[in-house]
């Protein structure tokens, strides 16, 4: 096994210039943990936003990357649920210098469940953090049931489009914001209703709503809170983006709100997984890049618009 690997870091915070790839130590796994050779990366909004300013991996140098598929190489003390050779996906920890962008990288062993069969690597590295992020927004947070109205904004994007199919499995009634060009797409996702945001006001076609998701954020919110019922749920993923009227906003209509961060769970990963393996969840792959080209995939990613998630491969 070699002793150094590649991985994508930077030095400064910046555009996607900054990201290069170089040769670091490969790390090894301690006690509960496992070593993984990595096949695919994926990479989220999260990724480019601390690259160009930080959130809270503090100041470079830093490797980013939270999703990661690949194959178990090593496993340390104490080790019992996964053993080398198995294929794996897994959301890492918030990373430093052990990040995703990486061709190995260690973790505890309940941060990884087996890949489905049927699944590929770059699909598995894909789903997990825009799985986790949309079950703990729908299901954990909000509650979501049979029966209740649902409106997902950015909805053919990388939480929206699994969150889409999450609520649709739970049976709830669909609503979803995208682009015109990209109904049909979120219609095959199990949605009743696509709203073409760039052509009609959704606070004033949407009505009824017993939970928003929102991705977006910004005004976002309050526009959102006019089309929900009295009692109803309003989630935010993007705790940066909050605008300051919400709160009071939301009282008034008589909602609850929440803001969130995504936080590793490894059973309901193992949902997912299982979700995954019969079918009923799938993740869209955009695009996928070399390693090396990750710079490429953060300029793809910045420029909006796509549909799904974008992956790095090693």
């Amino acid at each position: 096994m070699p002793q150094q690997m590649r991985a994508v870091t930077q030095d400064e915070f910046g555009g996607p210039e900054v990201l290069r790839l170089t040769e670091l130590p490969r790390p090894s796994p301690g006690p509960a943990e496992v070593l993984v050779r990595v096949r695919a990366s994926g990479v989220n909004p999260t990724d480019w936003k601390h690259r160009a300013g930080g959130r809270f991996l503090g100041d470079p140098p830093f490797t980013l990357g939270w999703d990661v598929s690949g194959v178990v190489e090593e496993v340390g003390l104490g080790v019992a649920v996964l053993e080398p050779g198995d294929e794996v996906m897994g959301m890492l920890p918030y990373p430093g210098q052990g990040g995703g962008y990486a061709e190995y990288v260690v973790a505890s062993s309940r941060t990884f469940v087996r890949r489905p069969e049927g699944l590929g690597p770059v699909a598995a590295a894909a789903l997990p953090l825009v799985s986790l992020t949309a079950w703990q927004a729908l299901v954990d947070v909000a509650g979501l049931t049979s029966g209740q109205r649902v409106l997902i904004h950015a909805a053919a994007g990388g939480v929206g489009h699994v969150a889409v199919q999450i609520a649709a499995h739970r049976g709830a009634y669909v609503v979803g914001t995208a682009s015109a060009v990209k109904h049909n797409f979120v219609r095959g996702l199990g949605a009743h209703e696509v709203i073409d945001y760039r052509a009609v006001d959704f606070a004033a076609e949407v009505h009824d709503v017993d939970v928003v998701l929102d991705t977006i954020g910004d005004d976002y919110g309050p526009r959102s809170l006019a089309t929900m019922r009295r009692g109803g749920r309003y989630v935010s993923i993007t705790p940066a983006n909050v605008h300051p009227e919400l709160g009071s906003a939301a009282q008034d209509a008589g909602v609850r709100t929440a803001v969130m961060l995504v936080e590793r769970d490894h059973a309901t990963l193992t949902e997912v997984a299982r979700l995954a393996a019969t079918e009923a969840l799938r993740v869209e792959v955009a695009a996928t890049f070399p390693a090396e080209q990750a710079a490429r995939a953060h300029e793809l990613g910045e420029r909006g618009g796509t549909t799904g998630k974008i992956v790095l491969t090693w």
